[in-house]
């Protein structure tokens, strides 16, 4: 192989710093950070002057749909779409068909990605109430953790039997992450609306449907039982203030047994944009209000919260244009997440560094992903290269999801993406893709 590639004159963005430097990768991995790094005729040379450098963003939370839901999105076409949003390595969830709730699809799942993806990859094993014994077989160092969904969602892999929950808290030390909604308020509330609009149930009520109530006693219940059961938690996508301040944030990251998450679409969209984007802001949990709004963002930058995440879950645009009761809750992401958050620097809400912490070296840490996450000599060369003002309006023709749509569509980012390296290799150029597909399996630490 022997790839050797110079970035010349970077801004590092790393481990809460900010500083000008070369960086040097050869084959799969950084082997050296300092200034005027001396070079012989053979390296390639990227001149990074004017942009920023940051570790490839590991996102915990997507949805690739493959196998069986394969008209949505495939492993290909999203980490595609990943890499050009500067996401380098992703976690998949197991709620695809079939699920993936036995080592065989688990493994299956694996040689897809392995034969398909554009970045590095890892799966969730999903609990469900009859699969205890199949948990009970998983090797830690090679999955990312359980999934448990205790609010329905796509897939329907509820877990509802309050005695197996336990039996699972206790027989695992995996990572238990959760998707947190009480399923019996979710319910009532939404025979409520059907009473009152029939089949014509607004977008609009769709955050009193999966509302603060259903959110906050699940994740009061799930908390309580990972202290109990002395299991490390992690749940998802918080979408309430309320909720939030149930975390501690008192001590470091790697220190706390119960940790939470929160997406980009709950930090930029309200209750106040379903008028206008209807189903097509359809999540599980809903946007909530304004308040719950700037709340999330109050514990995100107090480290109430630990992980920025996309929960990217495409449908087909089809398929999102159905009415409230038709209309899957999800929507794709992962080319958006990165420059939405810099947005949010752009407009003084949140610095780079945190951006970096909350999207890179926090998902590592949490999952204690091997040599990824950061930039450091040594580490696997996962890297993104950023102009942050190179001004570029999302539209049909630039969206590389499989679906061909986002929640963005329209919006004016005043950053972009430039360059992506995986494993050492320039995989997305200003627009151009390599063709070599270079995704390797994430290991952890553990």
């Amino acid at each position: 192989m022997n790839r050797k590639v110079l970035i010349r004159n970077a801004s590092i963005v790393n481990e809460e710093k900010i500083f000008n430097s070369d960086l040097l990768i050869v084959d799969d991995f950084i082997n050296k950070i300092q200034d005027n790094i001396e070079i012989e005729d053979d390296f390639q040379i990227i001149d990074a002057t004017g942009k920023i450098l940051i570790p490839g963003l590991i996102d915990d939370q997507v949805h690739f749909r493959e196998p069986g839901l394969t008209h949505k999105a495939t492993i290909k076409t999203e980490s595609r779409a990943a890499v050009a949003g500067g996401i380098t390595s992703f976690i998949e969830m197991p709620n695809t068909v079939p699920q993936t709730t036995t080592l065989k699809e688990l493994e299956n799942k694996f040689e897809i990605a392995s034969q398909s993806s554009y970045a590095n990859y890892s799966f969730m094993f999903g609990a469900t109430n009859s699969n205890l014994d199949e948990i009970k077989k998983l090797n830690k160092s090679e999955v990312a953790a359980l999934k448990i969904f205790l609010g329905s969602s796509t897939g329907n892999m509820l877990v509802d039997d309050q005695d197996i929950l336990r039996e699972i808290f206790l027989s695992t030390d995996l990572i238990i992450v959760v998707h947190s909604e009480d399923e019996k308020i979710v319910k009532e509330n939404l025979e409520k609306y059907k009473l009152k609009y029939g089949k014509n149930i607004p977008f609009e009520c769709h955050p009193e449907i999966r509302s603060e109530e259903a959110c906050l006693k699940s994740t009061t219940k799930i908390i309580q039982l990972a202290k109990e059961t002395n299991a490390r938690l992690h749940v998802f996508h918080l979408s309430t203030y309320s909720e939030s301040l149930l975390f501690d944030n008192s001590v470091p990251l790697n220190e706390k047994k119960i940790t939470s998450e929160v997406c980009v679409h709950h930090l930029w969209f309200s209750a106040d944009d379903y008028k206008k984007k209807q189903g097509l802001i359809k999540w599980n949990p809903a946007i909530k209000t304004s308040k719950d709004r700037d709340g999330i963002w109050k514990s995100l930058l107090d480290d109430r919260i630990d992980v920025i995440a996309t929960d990217h879950a495409p449908h087909t645009l089809e398929e999102k244009s159905n009415s409230y009761l038709e209309c899957p809750s999800g929507g794709p992401l992962v080319q958006h997440g990165l420059v939405s958050m810099i947005e949010h620097y752009l407009n003084n809400k949140i610095s780079l560094e945190n951006i970096v912490t909350k999207m890179c070296h926090n998902p590592a840490i949490l999952f204690q992903i091997n040599r990824r996450g950061f930039i450091r000599e040594g580490y696997y060369a996962d890297l993104v290269l950023i102009d942050l003002d190179q001004p570029w309006i999302v539209k049909r023709e630039n969206i590389l999801y499989k679906c061909n749509w986002s929640p963005f569509e329209g919006e004016k980012f005043k950053s972009k993406v430039t360059h992506t390296f995986v494993n050492g290799n320039l995989i997305y150029d200003r627009g151009n893709f390599s063709d070599i597909l270079v995704g390797q399996k994430i290991t952890f630490n553990r």
